[in-house]
């Protein structure tokens, strides 16, 4: 579900001081993603959503996420936008994003 090799490579690279912040700005700026798609969908623009989502996703090792982020776009992609069942990828980043909150915590991205 999380990619902790990507965590730990991320934190290395922008360093152990600034990493929590990164980590706070991703969250929030995710969540309100996932917000908008909870409330409001936009079959037009639900391919570059979830575009945008899986972008964030991978860059903060959330690889289960981010697939399912990249199936549904490459669902909108090939004009199916309406053939994309939401609920299964909103759970699995708040299962993530669980997972990984959790994780820091325990020490796992060191």
């Amino acid at each position: 579900m999380i990619d902790w090799t990507r965590i730990k490579q991320l934190r290395n690279e922008i360093g152990e001081e600034d990493f929590p912040e990164v980590v706070e700005i991703f969250i929030e700026e995710v969540s309100g993603m996932i917000d908008s798609l909870r409330t409001a969908p936009s079959v037009e623009t639900l391919g570059d959503d979830l575009h945008a989502l899986k972008g964030s996703a991978l860059n903060l090792g959330f690889r289960a996420f981010a697939e399912m982020c990249k199936t549904g776009e490459t669902r909108a992609a090939n004009g199916r936008a309406t053939e994309i069942v939401l609920e299964p990828i909103l759970r699995c980043y708040d299962d993530s994003r669980d997972v990984f909150l959790a994780g820091l915590e325990n020490g796992q991205a060191n």
